[in-house]
């Protein structure tokens, strides 16, 4: 019945050019230069983000005094969440052509799940790979050569677990996991909606135990809702304008939720202030209130930590809907939004990188970027000349993952350069 449901979904998005009798056909050659794209926006995102992350959770003092547009390029003073205290420009972090991006915990996860599905030459991952690839790629904290192993609250608590012989979906249970209504499913997941093009019900299903290793209930239905979005969006009707395709893939996304969790009435109060033409500072004040003091909703578990995957999540909404399918408005406005602002701009960041692709993303800026990745700042292990991968190389990973994906989880074809995609099961 559900795959039947996001069958009809499917083919209410596409346009004309994309569907006919049912089968979905993808140019391979241009989906892998939409990869790059969203490797490329994740890491302008995520980067840019990290300039504001954990300034403004609302509450008082300095920190509770969120930002505005005005904000935007000006230099501020950053009162962190780790307690330090530094001056910054919010503007665009750039990497040119001779630089190199770093990884960080937005990119490096997923990065570690195409790599392991491609060494195990694999479309869905064991509890037992899932459990090896955390503990061979990520550092144990207490040997991290840096002081720190990236990991924080839910992933760090299942990396603890992991290390103890533990097998995900026990690493999120909560009679293990006190962390499991945290945000980090929904930032380390999203790229599974990528690797089945126009079938969210398959993406669903190989990104489930992922998901499941480090969230469980709201948190999971919310990093199911970023996978089906990115799913959709290789089924988004190229001759709609891009607010009206963004917004469709969201509204399908929501089906998907149901009406009586928390997470489906955020996107609805988010939607309800978008269309009642508030500014989005309005919209993100009123997200503030209701959640975070009011707990409305059935938001009573983790209303005070900006961390938590809810208000994180009624966050990236506002992001969403304001910034209209606009690659640099929607990312401006995550990074200004507050709480753990790096998360919502480079999920937004790769899900419109890959829609505009790399050229898109080069032409909304003007320039040329750096196409390389640092893996081994964050993770060790992988075998890239060091620790150095490149976007090419990495889309060109996740294209074979879809040629699997499409012959043995869809049953379609690879015909030549396209990918035939049956819509219905």
């Amino acid at each position: 019945m559900r795959r039947r449901f996001f069958a009809l979904t499917i083919m209410a998005l596409c346009g004309t050019m994309m569907a006919q009798a049912d089968v979905l056909t993808v140019s391979r050659s241009e989906y892998l230069e939409k990869l790059h794209g969203f490797w490329l926006g994740q890491c302008i995102a995520n980067w840019t983000g990290i300039l504001t992350e954990m300034d403004k959770i609302g509450g008082e003092g300095d920190r509770g005094v969120f930002y505005t547009r005005e904000d935007w390029g000006t230099t501020v003073e950053s009162k962190r969440w780790s307690g330090r205290t530094w001056e910054k420009t919010i503007d665009w972090v750039r990497q040119g052509p001779d630089e190199i991006w770093g990884a960080d915990d937005d990119t490096d996860i997923e990065y570690m799940y195409q790599y392991l599905l491609t060494n195990n030459a694999a479309t869905r991952l064991t509890p037992e790979q899932i459990r090896d690839g955390w503990t061979t790629h990520i550092y144990d904290e207490k040997k991290a050569p840096k002081g720190e192993n990236f990991l924080w609250v839910s992933n760090q608590r299942a990396h603890d677990l992991m290390l103890a012989g533990m097998v995900p979906p026990a690493t999120s249970d909560p009679a293990n996991n006190q962390h499991y209504e945290m945000i980090d499913a929904q930032l380390t997941t999203e790229i599974f909606g990528l690797y089945a093009p126009g079938r969210p019900d398959i993406a669903l299903e190989i990104a489930h135990l992922p998901i499941r290793t480090t969230a469980s209930a709201e948190a999971a239905l919310a990093s199911e809702f970023y996978v089906i979005m990115h799913a959709l969006a290789a089924a988004a009707d190229p001759a709609a304008p891009r607010k009206a395709q963004v917004h469709a893939l969201a509204a399908h996304a929501r089906s998907h939720l149901p009406d009586e969790s928390t997470t489906a009435k955020m996107y609805d109060f988010v939607k309800g202030r978008y269309e009642a033409g508030v500014p989005w500072e309005e919209a993100r004040d009123d997200v503030y209130r209701r959640y975070q003091v009011e707990q409305k909703d059935g938001y009573d578990k983790a209303p005070r930590n900006p961390i938590a995957s809810g208000i994180n999540f009624a966050a990236s909404m506002v992001s969403l809907f304001f910034g209209e399918g606009d690659y640099q408005e929607t990312v401006k406005i995550a990074v200004l939004a507050g709480w753990d602002s790096d998360n919502p701009a480079a999920t937004w960041g790769g899900l419109l990188g890959f829609m505009i692709g790399k050229q898109g993303v080069e032409a909304a800026f003007g320039q040329e970027f750096s196409d390389r990745y640092h893996i081994h700042r964050t993770r060790t292990g992988f075998p890239v000349p060091d620790g150095i991968d490149n976007f090419p190389d990495m889309a060109a990973a996740g294209a074979e993952i879809v040629d699997r994906v499409v012959v043995d989880e869809i049953k379609g074809e690879v015909k030549g350069d396209q990918w035939l995609i049956p819509l219905v099961p």
